[in-house]
């Protein structure tokens, strides 16, 4: 499902932050991506969800190269991908179920629709009771569940997540990613960016290791 080949990316000429990655990721993985502060997780997703563009090479997802898309197609690619950020990038000012309803309006979806989905994916993580309630009001963990809320209400095929338990203790850790682990069952392909070495040695999952932006294992 992705194929990435040769990827470099370099920010203003001269700081290297991704070295000749390659690697595949077969529909229906989970794998974890970990390393160094600074190894280059972070921009390795980044890369995948085109918030940045690779210096070099060429990133496949489900066929297409999306190294080469323009600004008006990476919201289609958007559409069956959700990230999850490790600082949940919340709209603060919005209820839980705004928050939620917004990633979805800017793709296209009806009103009645939206309000199906928002709910059906609330009361999937617990979290309907908290609908109305602002980011703010919630605790560290609620306010992760919401992030994953919002990527998960467009029922994307790939969910990236970047750090999402760096934030949380670890009991609240090891329920998001037995969270992770139970999307997955369903079919949908997880990529998690973490340094955490616990929860890897806790799940057996296949894991990419980078370090100074280069792939080690």
């Amino acid at each position: 499902m992705i194929n990435m080949f040769h990827l470099y990316k370099t920010y203003e000429g001269t700081i290297s932050a991704l070295t000749d990655i390659t690697l595949k990721i077969d529909k229906g993985e989970f794998i974890f991506i970990t390393g160094a502060s600074g190894a280059g997780k972070s921009t390795l997703l980044k890369l995948m969800f085109c918030i940045e563009r690779p210096t070099q090479g060429q990133i496949i997802i489900a066929g297409k190269n999306i190294s080469r898309f323009t600004e008006r197609d990476i919201p289609l690619l958007r559409r069956k991908m959700g990230f999850v950020f490790q600082d949940f990038k919340l709209l603060n000012n919005k209820t839980v179920f705004d928050n939620i309803a917004l990633a979805l309006r800017i793709t296209g979806v009806t009103n009645r629709e939206i309000s199906k989905k928002v709910l059906k994916v609330l009361t999937y993580l617990g979290l309907q009771h908290r609908a109305n309630f602002k980011p703010l009001m919630l605790s560290g963990g609620e306010q992760q569940r919401v992030a994953i809320a919002r990527a998960l209400a467009k029922e994307p095929s790939i969910l990236l997540a970047d750090e999402p338990t760096g934030n949380l203790d670890p009991e609240r850790a090891m329920d998001i990613i037995n969270l992770f682990n139970d999307i997955n069952a369903k079919g949908t392909t997880v990529i998690v960016a973490t340094h955490d070495r616990a929860l890897i040695d806790k799940f057996s999952k296949r894991t990419i290791y980078l370090e100074k932006g280069k792939i080690v294992n």
